[in-house]
């Protein structure tokens, strides 16, 4: 098999991931809930991840960073655990629906909402976020890197836009964990939101949430903590604010694998090794006769995602046969991204998606553009 489906979760992992989460299984009790060693060795690791963590955001504390199971949660958490009826927020078309959803929840009790477009090539006017800002406005929220285009946000003129108008920036970092550089405290980010399985290169059921310090969220879901257990309510100090319930210790254990092995290998190195096959997949699939290809490529500074129609073949067939006659896994349809495929007007046709990891290899590469060319030669 041929796998170009990373943006929607890293199939292949370190070796050391999958051994951290076996010996996990094997020996960890439940974390802050004991004083005898299985439970201590669940907690150590979990400390050693979020110390991993806040060293890779450039956080102020370990204990700034929460664990969730996706960024999904970790974005509910910070929409509804921020915002109110009385607000106004403002976010982008190139959103995913974890980010989407929950704001048109909340816009159905009241809360005011306003999308700034994007153009034919899935960027945003930045303008437009200023001119957006209202009195009542509490919260930009964005991606950080389409998961449809690999276009980025700068999200250091958002950021100077929100904080000059002293408004929340929220990120939702998804597709850039771990592959590109994201320090809050320089970019003044207010909350970033991360998944474990994608680009940190950790398991399924694995992310978290970065809250900057004096900023605190109403927690999602309240319980149990292992702390403070007489107490009527949820304790308030962070992490243990947002992280009721057992942790997954076990997924934990490989994320704090992967972030070893991202330190130790370069994420430098690893995005460039992921760009060098995008830009190769790129530069050979735009000159196939009957290929359209969406997103910006004016910048090197992308996400490596190449998104592609075939001729007006339906995106759920050509994925289909990429899988079935060439094993090549991709990701076809709308992505979670609705009013991205609108903005690109691809909405019925959704498109095929292609993202690359630094352990793709360049023969996969052309293995691919063959079968693309053989597909589009087709009558």
């Amino acid at each position: 098999m041929i796998y170009f489906d990373n943006a929607a979760t890293t199939l292949k992992k370190p070796e050391t991931v999958i051994k951290a989460v076996t010996e996990a299984m094997c020996s960890f009790g439940n974390a802050g809930r004991g004083v005898h060693g299985s439970s201590i060795d669940a907690s150590r690791i979990i400390y050693e991840t979020r110390s991993l963590l806040a060293e890779l955001f450039h956080a102020e504390s370990p204990e700034r960073i929460a664990f969730t199971a996706n960024s999904t949660e970790a974005l509910n958490m910070a929409v509804k655990g921020l915002l109110s009826p009385e607000d106004h927020v403002i976010t982008t078309e190139l959103e995913h629906n974890s980010v989407l959803r929950p704001l048109y929840e909340l816009e159905d009790n009241g809360l005011e909402l306003t999308v700034i477009n994007a153009d034919k090539l899935g960027n945003i006017n930045y303008d437009e976020i200023g001119q957006a800002i209202k009195n009542n406005t509490k919260a930009i929220i964005t991606t950080h890197g389409s998961n449809l285009t690999g276009n980025l946000l700068d999200i250091e003129k958002i950021s100077a836009i929100a904080h000059a108008h002293n408004i929340l920036y929220i990120v939702d970092a998804s597709q850039t964990a771990g592959v590109f550089p994201i320090d809050v405290k320089r970019m003044n980010i207010d909350v970033l939101c991360f998944t474990g399985h994608k680009a940190l290169l950790g398991p399924q059921g694995t992310g978290g949430i970065y809250v900057r310090k004096g900023l605190d969220i109403k927690p999602l879901i309240t319980g149990g903590s292992g702390v403070q257990t007489y107490s009527r309510t949820h304790p308030k100090e962070m992490p243990t604010a947002l992280e009721a319930g057992t942790l997954n210790s076990h997924g934990i254990a490989g994320l704090n694998a992967a972030l070893s092995y991202i330190k130790e290998v370069g994420m430098d190195s690893i995005r460039e090794k992921e760009c060098s096959l995008m830009w190769e997949f790129y530069s050979k699939a735009k000159e196939i006769d009957g290929i359209e290809i969406y997103g910006d490529f004016s910048t090197e500074n992308r996400c490596a995602i190449v998104s592609l129609n075939v001729r007006d073949y339906d995106s759920g067939l050509v994925s289909d046969v990429l899988w079935n006659d060439y094993g090549i896994a991709t990701r076809p349809g709308a992505h979670c991204a609705p009013l991205m495929h609108k903005a690109l007007g691809t909405e019925k046709q959704g498109a095929v998606r292609f993202s690359f990891s630094h352990f793709n290899t360049f023969d996969e590469i052309n293995t691919a553009l063959s079968a693309l060319r053989e597909i589009a030669s087709e009558e």
